[in-house]
């Protein structure tokens, strides 16, 4: 059995280290993706995980292959297709550490997972399946994601769900809202970022978007990452909130949520109900989730960076927010 099983786009970030002596820029080709950031962070904290995807048969798609494999995570169903390339993502850093993001993605190999491609027994044996949003943007990707909704939801498999939307590779903004209704319809625990429930709702009421959120589509669990804000976690009876890690210096916060979710996810599995742990336990969880996104953010890069559990409590143990 698995702990953790998710589908979607695995890919290589091209993360921005300075330029060269003749003055051009120079990237580092690090591996990334949030599913699979996310399960590089489960699979850092012991948790047994597997991936479901596409990636080009070419130099990146076997490197990412690699990559993934040893940080832990089962590759079995990773497909590698020569129809297109590994999809690139080029990364953009404020001072502060906030990231943008460019693709080369027309298409791009995560693309192009078929529905037949999808291991019913995989999602079956796994206690939570996850995914997010951009494995709906286009088809056969899209096909495949809802086989593997469908057959989390028939055979009562924690459903987790992050958005991670990326408005320039959908085609307007209200195809991206769709998806988010899909996928949020099937979601027992969801992450979100405050950017994407503010899309969503066109509202900065965190914590009443939030509860809007959790009614509509009947969310046991919520989480909403706020960048240096700091993050909350709502379940159907009351909120907690903890402040981010300021204390500490960012400089690329991609895979920063992605490891505040994988940790989560991580750290609900050891309670009695993931999908409604007690107030005390949550308030631990959201501490322990928000130190690894801080960690996260000190280093270049995502996948290949996750914070080990003595990192996260060797934080928390400092005490410094």
């Amino acid at each position: 059995m698995y702990d953790i099983v998710a589908l979607g786009e695995l890919l290589i970030d091209f993360t921005p280290q300075g330029k060269s002596q003749q003055g051009n820029f120079l990237f580092e080709a690090n591996p990334g993706g949030a599913p699979c950031n996310m399960l590089a962070a489960a699979a850092k904290l012991g948790r047994k995980t597997a991936f479901i995807g596409k990636v080009g048969n070419d130099d990146f798609g076997k490197r990412l292959k690699d990559s993934i494999e040893h940080q832990g995570i089962n590759a079995d169903s990773l497909y590698l297709t020569d129809e297109s390339f590994t999809t690139l993502a080029f990364v953009t850093l404020g001072e502060d550490g906030s990231r943008s993001f460019s693709f080369a993605r027309k298409p791009g190999a995560d693309t192009l997972l078929r529905a037949e491609e999808v291991d019913e027994e995989l999602i079956k044996s796994a206690k939570v399946f996850h995914c997010g949003t951009l494995s709906m943007t286009h088809e056969p990707a899209k096909s495949a994601t809802m086989k593997a909704l469908e057959t989390a939801k028939t055979c009562g498999t924690i459903i987790s769900a992050d958005p991670n939307i990326r408005l320039k590779l959908w085609a307007s903004e209200e195809s991206a809202r769709e998806a988010m209704r899909t996928v949020l319809g099937y979601a027992d625990i969801v992450k979100i970022s405050d950017d994407e429930l503010e899309f969503f709702y066109g509202s900065s009421d965190i914590e009443k978007s939030g509860r809007r959120l959790m009614d509509e589509f009947d969310i046991s669990l919520l989480f909403i990452t706020c960048a240096r804000a700091g993050a909350y976690a709502m379940n159907k009876a009351e909120t907690v909130y903890h402040p981010a890690y300021t204390c500490l210096k960012a400089v690329d916060s991609t895979g920063a949520g992605d490891a505040f979710c994988g940790v989560a996810l991580s750290e609900l599995l050891n309670a009695e109900d993931p999908k409604m742990p007690a107030k005390d336990e949550l308030t631990r969880i959201l501490s322990v989730a928000s130190a690894a996104a801080g960690i996260v953010c000190t280093r270049y890069g995502a996948a290949a960076v996750m914070p080990s559990r003595e990192e996260i409590e060797n934080l928390i143990a400092d005490g410094n927010l």
